[in-house]
């Protein structure tokens, strides 16, 4: 399924025998034959479940959910581990929802509503409105790209860490190596030459400016550096620019200023404060526009019609949305001198996103637990709610926690409070 991108050879040539295996259960005298295909498809079946029981959970959901239980139950919970908007639907699109409702909201086309994709192209450079796809959340835009990009079994793909653990997981679900590749904050946790080059041959490589969880906003050199090095090299660069709008130091630069056939990941979710729509879109190379266009129609049909009406209207909604990013700015001093009153001082730039990554050795190591345990317990023991190290990068994320300031500064301030008095 995978095409040529920038002269890279395309990968998913198959083999047409084992992609048109008969039923091995078809009603029929035993044969060798059919009983090796029974024991393939046996073997496949088995392989595939295996995989899906080993995905980790995503740690930040499971802490949210046992937040929200603990709160069921009558506590009081203060909520630093979700990277979730506390603001609602911007009021534009709220409107345009309304006014929508006595209309029929059906299927849409594959690719999304004209007039939204020609909107979205319009916000980036050189990019024709055929090569973006409305999709179901980045969730799906990734799990399209993966699928376009990727063969299981064979294909090595580059993720960053600390990142998101989402990348990960899915890769790992499809049966798709993945290669860590550790940052650090030597370099503003943004990778270095050195580091890619130690990854070795690679398939893929997944990025993320402003970065989850670390905030850290990659700079035109870094992203020209990480462009040239995959042109060089053959690799597919998916991106993540989910979190472009939030940040604190000027706008942050797109991979596609630097590598056009970049695939491209974005979401109406953080800045646009639509987490619960389930609307994002993705820029695909011109190669491949109509293999994700086919994906998306069988695997997802479309992104929901109603979420696209208050994506389209939410584009008008840009002095509201920029009020949110100060409210986050006037959040992350609050988190980051609570922090530093008590005593977590060892934290990433947060230059972007709405996160603080604190490295937390004296209350984690030093004290016999990890990353998990301490979130485990400040759940239970003072009611906040943060996010251990462990979903961002599983070699040394036992040390660190992530803290989320997207929510309400007053619940900040009492979390750093509790933070501060408490005794292991």
């Amino acid at each position: 399924m995978a095409a040529a991108v920038s002269g890279r050879p395309a990968t998913r040539q198959g083999n047409a025998k084992s992609r048109h295996l008969e039923n091995p259960r078809a009603i029929g005298p035993p044969t060798p034959g059919r009983a090796r295909l029974a024991s393939w498809h046996n073997r496949t079946v088995i392989d595939a479940a295996l995989r899906a029981a080993a995905m980790p959970p995503f740690h930040a959901m499971a802490m949210g959910r046992a937040a929200t239980e603990l709160e069921a139950a009558g506590h009081r919970i203060l909520h630093l581990e979700v990277g979730q908007p506390s603001t609602p639907l911007p009021r534009v699109a709220a409107d345009a929802v309304r006014r929508s409702l006595d209309s029929p909201l059906g299927y849409t086309n594959a690719a999304g509503l004209h007039r939204l994709r020609s909107r979205l192209a319009a916000r980036c450079v050189d990019v024709d409105e055929h090569r973006v796809l409305i999709v179901a959340g980045a969730s799906a835009g990734f799990t399209l790209a993966f699928l376009t990009l990727f063969d299981p079994g064979t294909s090595r793909v580059g993720v960053i860490e600390p990142g998101y653990p989402c990348y990960r997981n899915v890769l790992a679900a499809l049966g798709i190596e993945l290669v860590a590749i550790p940052v650090d904050p030597a370099n503003r946790w943004a990778p270095t030459i050195e580091q890619l080059e130690a990854a070795g041959d690679l398939d893929g490589l997944i990025i993320a400016s402003p970065s989850n969880p670390t905030g850290t906003v990659y700079d035109d050199a870094t992203l020209a550096m990480i462009a040239s090095h995959c042109r060089r090299r053959g690799i597919a660069i998916v991106a993540d620019e989910i979190y472009h709008g939030i940040t604190y130091q000027g706008p942050a630069a797109s991979i596609l200023d630097h590598e056009p056939d970049a695939f491209v990941v974005n979401s109406f979710s953080k800045y646009w404060s639509m987490t619960g729509w389930r609307v994002g879109w993705v820029v695909v190379p011109d190669a491949l526009v109509d293999i994700v266009e086919r994906l998306q129609q069988n695997v997802y049909i479309c992104a929901p019609h109603v979420s696209q009406v208050a994506a389209l209207a939410a584009l008008d909604a840009q002095e509201e949305l920029d009020g949110h990013v100060e409210r986050y700015r006037a959040n992350r001093s609050l988190l980051i001198g609570g922090l530093a009153a008590a005593g977590i001082t060892d934290i990433a730039p947060a230059d972007g996103a709405f996160y603080v990554y604190a490295h937390v050795p004296h209350l984690t190591t030093a004290i016999g637990i990890d990353s998990l345990g301490l979130g485990r317990r400040w759940l239970h023991e003072l009611g906040v709610a943060a996010t251990a190290g462990v979903d961002f990068d599983l070699q040394r994320g036992h040390e660190y926690m992530r803290f989320s300031y997207a929510g309400r500064g007053d619940d900040i301030g009492r979390a750093c409070e509790l933070i501060a008095s408490w005794q292991p």
